[in-house]
Formats: C-alpha cells, structure tokens, sequence
C-alpha cells in the first residue's frame, strides 16, 4: 500500500487534489463530554458564571472548522458552504453533533471533526471552575457523503479503447493516451478487452467500432482525432452511428477541461450509446485521458445498471 502523505524521497508531502473536480461533499461528526449532574443542571439554567456554555460552544465549533487547515499541517484548505453544530444533554453528558458540507475536490469529513473537539473543548473551558471531573471522548465519523466514496455501484463494464493516430499507428510515435486509459480502467475494475492504435481513416475507425459493438464490447473509449485539423475525423465517423447522445457526460468532459486550459474549446467531444455499448469520444492528449478518467470514474458505471433496469439510486 502506497503511503499518500509521503513523496518518492519518503519526506512528508501534501496530497495534490488539483486534478479532481469539485462536488457536493458533506460529512457528520459526533462526540461528547461527561459532566457531573450539578454541572448539567447549572448549565440549564445559564447560572454558570462565565455565561452561555453552549452557545460560546457552537461558535467555537464553526470557527474552528474554517481554521482546519491551519491547525492539521496536511489537511486541506476547504471553501466551506456550511457549518453547523447541535447539542444534545442527558444526565451525566452532552452530546455534540456537527454537520459541514462543501463543494471542493476533496473531503470535509475532519471539519465536521475539528468542530466537535473544539466545541467540547470550549465546554471544557467554561465549566473547568466548577467540575474537574469532565472528560472528553467518542469523537467519531458518522457519516461521509459525496466524491467517488458515494458511487456504489459495482458492475464495470467490458472495455476496449481505441487510439486514433497516423504517426503512432505508423510508428513514429509512442502512444501515451491509451495506456493511460487502459491502466486507469482497469485500476477502477473494468475489464480492457484491447487497446488498438489505428490512423485516422473514417472507414477503419466505422469498421473497429462497429467490430466491438457486435462483440458485446459494454464501454468504448477513443482517444483523439477530436480536434480541427484535416485528418480529425473521429467524430464524423461515429456521431452518425449513435442511437442515443449522451450531453451530460460530453458537458462534464467540457466543463472540467475548460477549467484547466482554455484551448479545451477547440476540442469536440461526443458520446452516445451505439446499440448496447456506450462510446465516448476523448482528445488524444494525455491531459485530456487523466482527466476524463477524473470525471468519469466511478460515475460511467452507473450507466450500465440504468442499462439493466436497475433505477437511477
């Protein structure tokens, strides 16, 4: 198992996120704090001399989640959309909750956690005059939503990826883009039946296309002739075949390659279903292939179980 908080050199490093798109992201910590009963009851009752125990505690937990970052050295700086806290009390505790979402590339779930500590903490503070006997515990992760965690379906697909290029079908080029594809495919479980290099020629691309779609071939990935040049020809070839346009995941191949270079504009990006297969079209670049496997995986694969019938949950 490779350690991701520790470079090639085995120095500390921070994990680089820059190249995941953001999504809705929640998360829900929880904990508590024991306190004697007369702790509890003055607390009712506001008659704790350094005031409101518990209001000073739920804007503690806020602000502590927004300084996260600056308090874990490795943990990345969130755009918080929300944070909010809740205590619950009971005869020898109080029970914390807090709930923090975002919509970033990476997870919030140890905001939600630093807001619960610092909350008991504040409560620690405040009754520590009239209660030695208090003790904080039970911090945990309740429940995490949202990145690729959320994506539960199980079913990958049979893929073949094709690769479009004269030189590199000539070989006077190494193919780099495919073997992305292929290696980050089968990382995520699916099956790669072939990798193909062929030129750009419109007939052989119809005729490698239409070969896998009669051979059950579920997820088909090609990678260039999507561009404005002469011989960029993949596209004419198999938009004409598709019996369904798939916008949405031409939009989210779009959207986060224009997010990175502008010359994403220029690319013309398309997928559909040919029959039972599912086709998409990639750049040819290996920018354009690790961010496609960004996008796509694990999300593609809830295509299939709609394909099967089995709903959109």
């Amino acid at each position: 198992m490779e350690f991701t908080h520790l470079d090639e050199q085995g120095n500390v490093a921070m994990v680089d996120v820059s190249a995941k798109p953001g999504t809705m992201r929640s998360a829900t910590a929880s904990g508590a704090i024991s306190l004697q009963p007369e702790t509890l009851r003055l607390l009712r009752e506001q008659a704790i001399p350094k005031g409101n125990v518990l209001t000073a505690a739920k804007i503690a937990g806020i602000q502590a989640a927004k300084q996260t970052a600056h308090l874990i050295p490795l943990c990345h700086q969130l755009n918080l959309s929300w944070i909010d806290l809740s205590f619950t009390l009971y005869d020898d505790r109080i029970a914390i909750s807090a709930t923090a979402r975002t919509r970033e590339a990476t997870g919030v779930e140890m905001e939600a956690l630093t807001a619960v500590s610092v909350a008991a903490l504040t409560i620690y503070d405040m009754c520590k005059a009239i209660d030695t006997s208090m003790e904080i515990g039970s911090i945990r992760l309740e429940k995490k939503t949202g990145g690729k965690q959320q994506l539960s379906v199980q079913y990958r697909p049979r893929t073949s990826i094709l690769v479009l290029s004269d030189s590199i079908a000539a070989g006077r080029g190494t193919d780099r883009s495919g073997l992305l594809l292929q290696e980050g495919f089968e990382a995520a479980g699916c099956p790669v039946d072939e990798l193909r290099v062929i030129p750009d020629r419109k007939e052989e691309i119809e005729a490698v296309v239409e070969e896998w779609v009669a051979g059950g071939v579920e997820l088909i990935v090609t990678s260039g002739g999507t561009g404005l040049g002469p011989r960029d020809v993949t596209v004419e070839a198999l938009s004409p075949k598709f019996t369904r346009k798939l916008p949405g995941i031409e939009q989210a191949l779009f959207n986060w390659g224009q997010g990175k270079t502008k010359t994403a504009m220029l690319s013309r990006l398309a997928a559909g279903m040919i029959g039972n297969s599912l086709l998409i079209c990639l750049p040819g670049s290996p920018g354009a292939a690790a961010d496609a496997l960004e996008v796509l995986v694990p999300a593609i694969f809830h295509a299939f179980a709609m394909l099967k019938g089995e709903g959109h949950s």
